[in-house]
């Protein structure tokens, strides 16, 4: 960060993590756990990414927004030490479905979210409120965010990427040369441009909590950020851009979710093992992998307390996973204590915790992977 931006009294910021999603669209992969605490990497969890960034950027005010299975977060949470949250002062807050009064349950989307915390928001007085999503594998130190936020003026800024996938999935958006977003398009059928939003949002705190007490005011439900919030201040021109020129993709999917580990093993994804910006989490206690005599492994991660003892080319091994003899395992991901036995193949899959694999389980492709589910069959 430059001088000026350091001379700067250091703005109050509270960081929110939205982890209140259902993740329907990973299908057997969240049924019995939130998508937030899907493992990534082998030895990780997915909200591990920014709950890591935000360690690293020094923001120590952290507000989780749970909703669905809430129990499988807070196992992992722990208090927030992984990531120096557990503090007497500030530090890591977990906060249930919104209850004690009007618009109390479940939150309507991730707008809708914010709105049900207004009054939390407000008495914690925060300066600047930075929004995150838990199913997005980056790396990014938010304070060239904030830095970006406080020279512009702006009300909001959107960390955007130049997007090679399929923008339709998610927020476009316009800018003009001095990084003011123009135009926002939630999810086109058709997009104008490849520059997508990441979902992390840096509002002023003003700005955030007068347009959710407006549009609480004026419209039906706020839903999610791209249905009223965004396009609200968009419209007021008080919106700009930080570009995120790293690796950036969003997990929910298990196209996805198999492509970025397949990055991974490429070359071409994030470095987990970056000493200079560690992914921190829960540390397993289990022994080291073991990789038997005849193990064939090549261009894959093995996770701590996996066995491989057959065939395992370019995929994950996750923690306690088993790979008999004779097994063969390509372009895949195993999840924790997953067993392939004997004979078996899987082959462009992501296979759930605690599966047992005893035939073939072959997806189309990396684009159209196979979810092996608990039970071991592949999810319709």
């Amino acid at each position: 960060m430059d001088p000026q931006t350091k001379a700067r009294r250091e703005p109050r910021i509270l960081a929110i993590v939205l982890a209140g999603g259902a993740g329907g669209r990973l299908g057997a992969l969240t049924d019995h756990r939130a998508k937030p605490v899907l493992p990534v990497g082998g030895s990780f969890r997915l909200i591990d990414i920014p709950l890591s960034n935000l360690h690293h950027s020094g923001i120590s005010d952290v507000w989780v927004l749970e909703q669905y299975r809430a129990k499988t977060i807070n196992d992992h949470l722990r208090n927030g030490r992984p990531w120096d949250l557990d503090r007497t002062r500030g530090g890591l807050l977990v906060l249930p479905p919104f209850s004690g009064g009007d618009g109390e349950g479940f939150a309507e989307g991730n707008a809708d979210g914010l709105l049900r915390q207004a009054d939390a928001i407000r008495d914690f007085a925060p300066d600047l409120v930075l929004v995150l999503s838990a199913d997005h594998l980056y790396r990014l130190d938010y304070r060239d965010v904030v830095a970006t936020h406080l020279d512009s003026g702006a009300g909001l800024t959107v960390v955007t990427v130049d997007f090679d996938g399929d923008a339709s999935a998610h927020g476009v958006v316009e800018v003009d040369d001095d990084g003011r977003v123009t135009d926002f398009a939630y999810k086109p059928e058709t997009p104008r441009t490849r520059i997508v939003t990441t979902e992390i949002f840096l509002y002023s705190a003003e700005t955030l909590l007068h347009a959710l007490e407006h549009l609480e005011a004026t419209r039906d439900g706020l839903g999610d950020y791209g249905d009223h919030l965004v396009p609200h201040l968009v419209e007021r021109g008080s919106v700009v851009e930080h570009r995120l020129h790293g690796y950036w993709r969003d997990l929910g999917t298990p196209s996805n979710y198999l492509r970025a580990h397949l990055d991974l093993l490429d070359g071409e994804g994030l470095d987990l093992s970056d000493p200079a910006w560690p992914i921190l989490t829960e540390p397993a206690e289990l022994a080291p992998a073991f990789i038997g005599d005849g193990a064939v492994v090549g261009a894959s991660l093995v996770a701590p307390g996996a066995r491989v003892h057959g065939t395992v080319r370019r995929s994950v091994v996750g923690s306690g996973a088993t790979v008999e003899a004779g097994a063969l395992v390509e372009d895949s991901v195993l999840l924790n204590r997953v067993r392939v036995t004997a004979g078996a193949v899987v082959r462009h899959a992501v296979v759930d915790s605690d599966a047992v694999v005893d035939g073939e389980r072959l997806g189309a492709g990396p684009d159209e992977p196979a979810v092996v589910g608990r039970d071991g069959r592949i999810d319709d």
